[in-house]
């Protein structure tokens, strides 16, 4: 499972580069920019099990964030795990649209980060294909398991519950 997620990661980046260069200077996400790392997101299960297995260390000895931002920033808001980030972060930033249901039927509906959303044409001027839309790698990652969710934050929490249920031995 792991070489999958991996593969699939790889091509979620090479995707969101070419969106992200599709936007120009538009986008101004570097290290240390945070403001999309909030508490609160997660993840497929597949992606839960893959940040687990590389971080053992830090999901056992570390400390999370504090709450309101992203387990995994450290100090200076940098990713901790960037490599093994999972997919809601590598797409954060960009322009985001998806189809959602209203009851006029199916309607288009765009989004971005405020702080990418500063410089450009208004989102409603975009053509579509200058968005990552929200839908079909999501689909593919489900399709990986049942469809359950893991808060990031929960992954330090399951890591220290499981080191107090250790048996004693003597």
């Amino acid at each position: 499972m792991d070489d999958w997620v991996t593969r699939f990661h790889a091509v979620v980046d090479e995707l969101a580069a070419k969106t992200a260069e599709a936007n120009g200077n538009r986008i101004t996400c570097r290290e240390g920019c945070s403001g999309c790392c909030t508490d609160g997101l997660t993840v497929f299960e597949v992606e839960a099990d893959l940040i687990v297995a590389r971080h053992q260390d830090l999901l056992e000895n570390g400390e999370p964030h504090g709450e309101g931002a992203c387990a995994f920033l450290d100090e200076r808001g940098a990713c901790r795990i960037y490599d093994s980030r999972p997919y809601v972060c590598r797409t954060q930033g960009l322009p985001l649209r998806w189809i959602e249901e209203t009851e006029e039927g199916p309607a288009e509906a765009r989004d971005i980060c405020p702080l990418n959303d500063e410089t450009g044409p208004p989102l409603e001027e975009l053509p579509a294909d200058r968005f990552w839309t929200i839908g079909p790698f999501e689909e593919r990652l489900a399709g990986r398991g049942d469809g359950t969710r893991v808060a990031l934050r929960e992954l330090f929490a399951k890591t220290a519950d499981s080191k107090k249920h250790l048996p004693v031995v003597r």
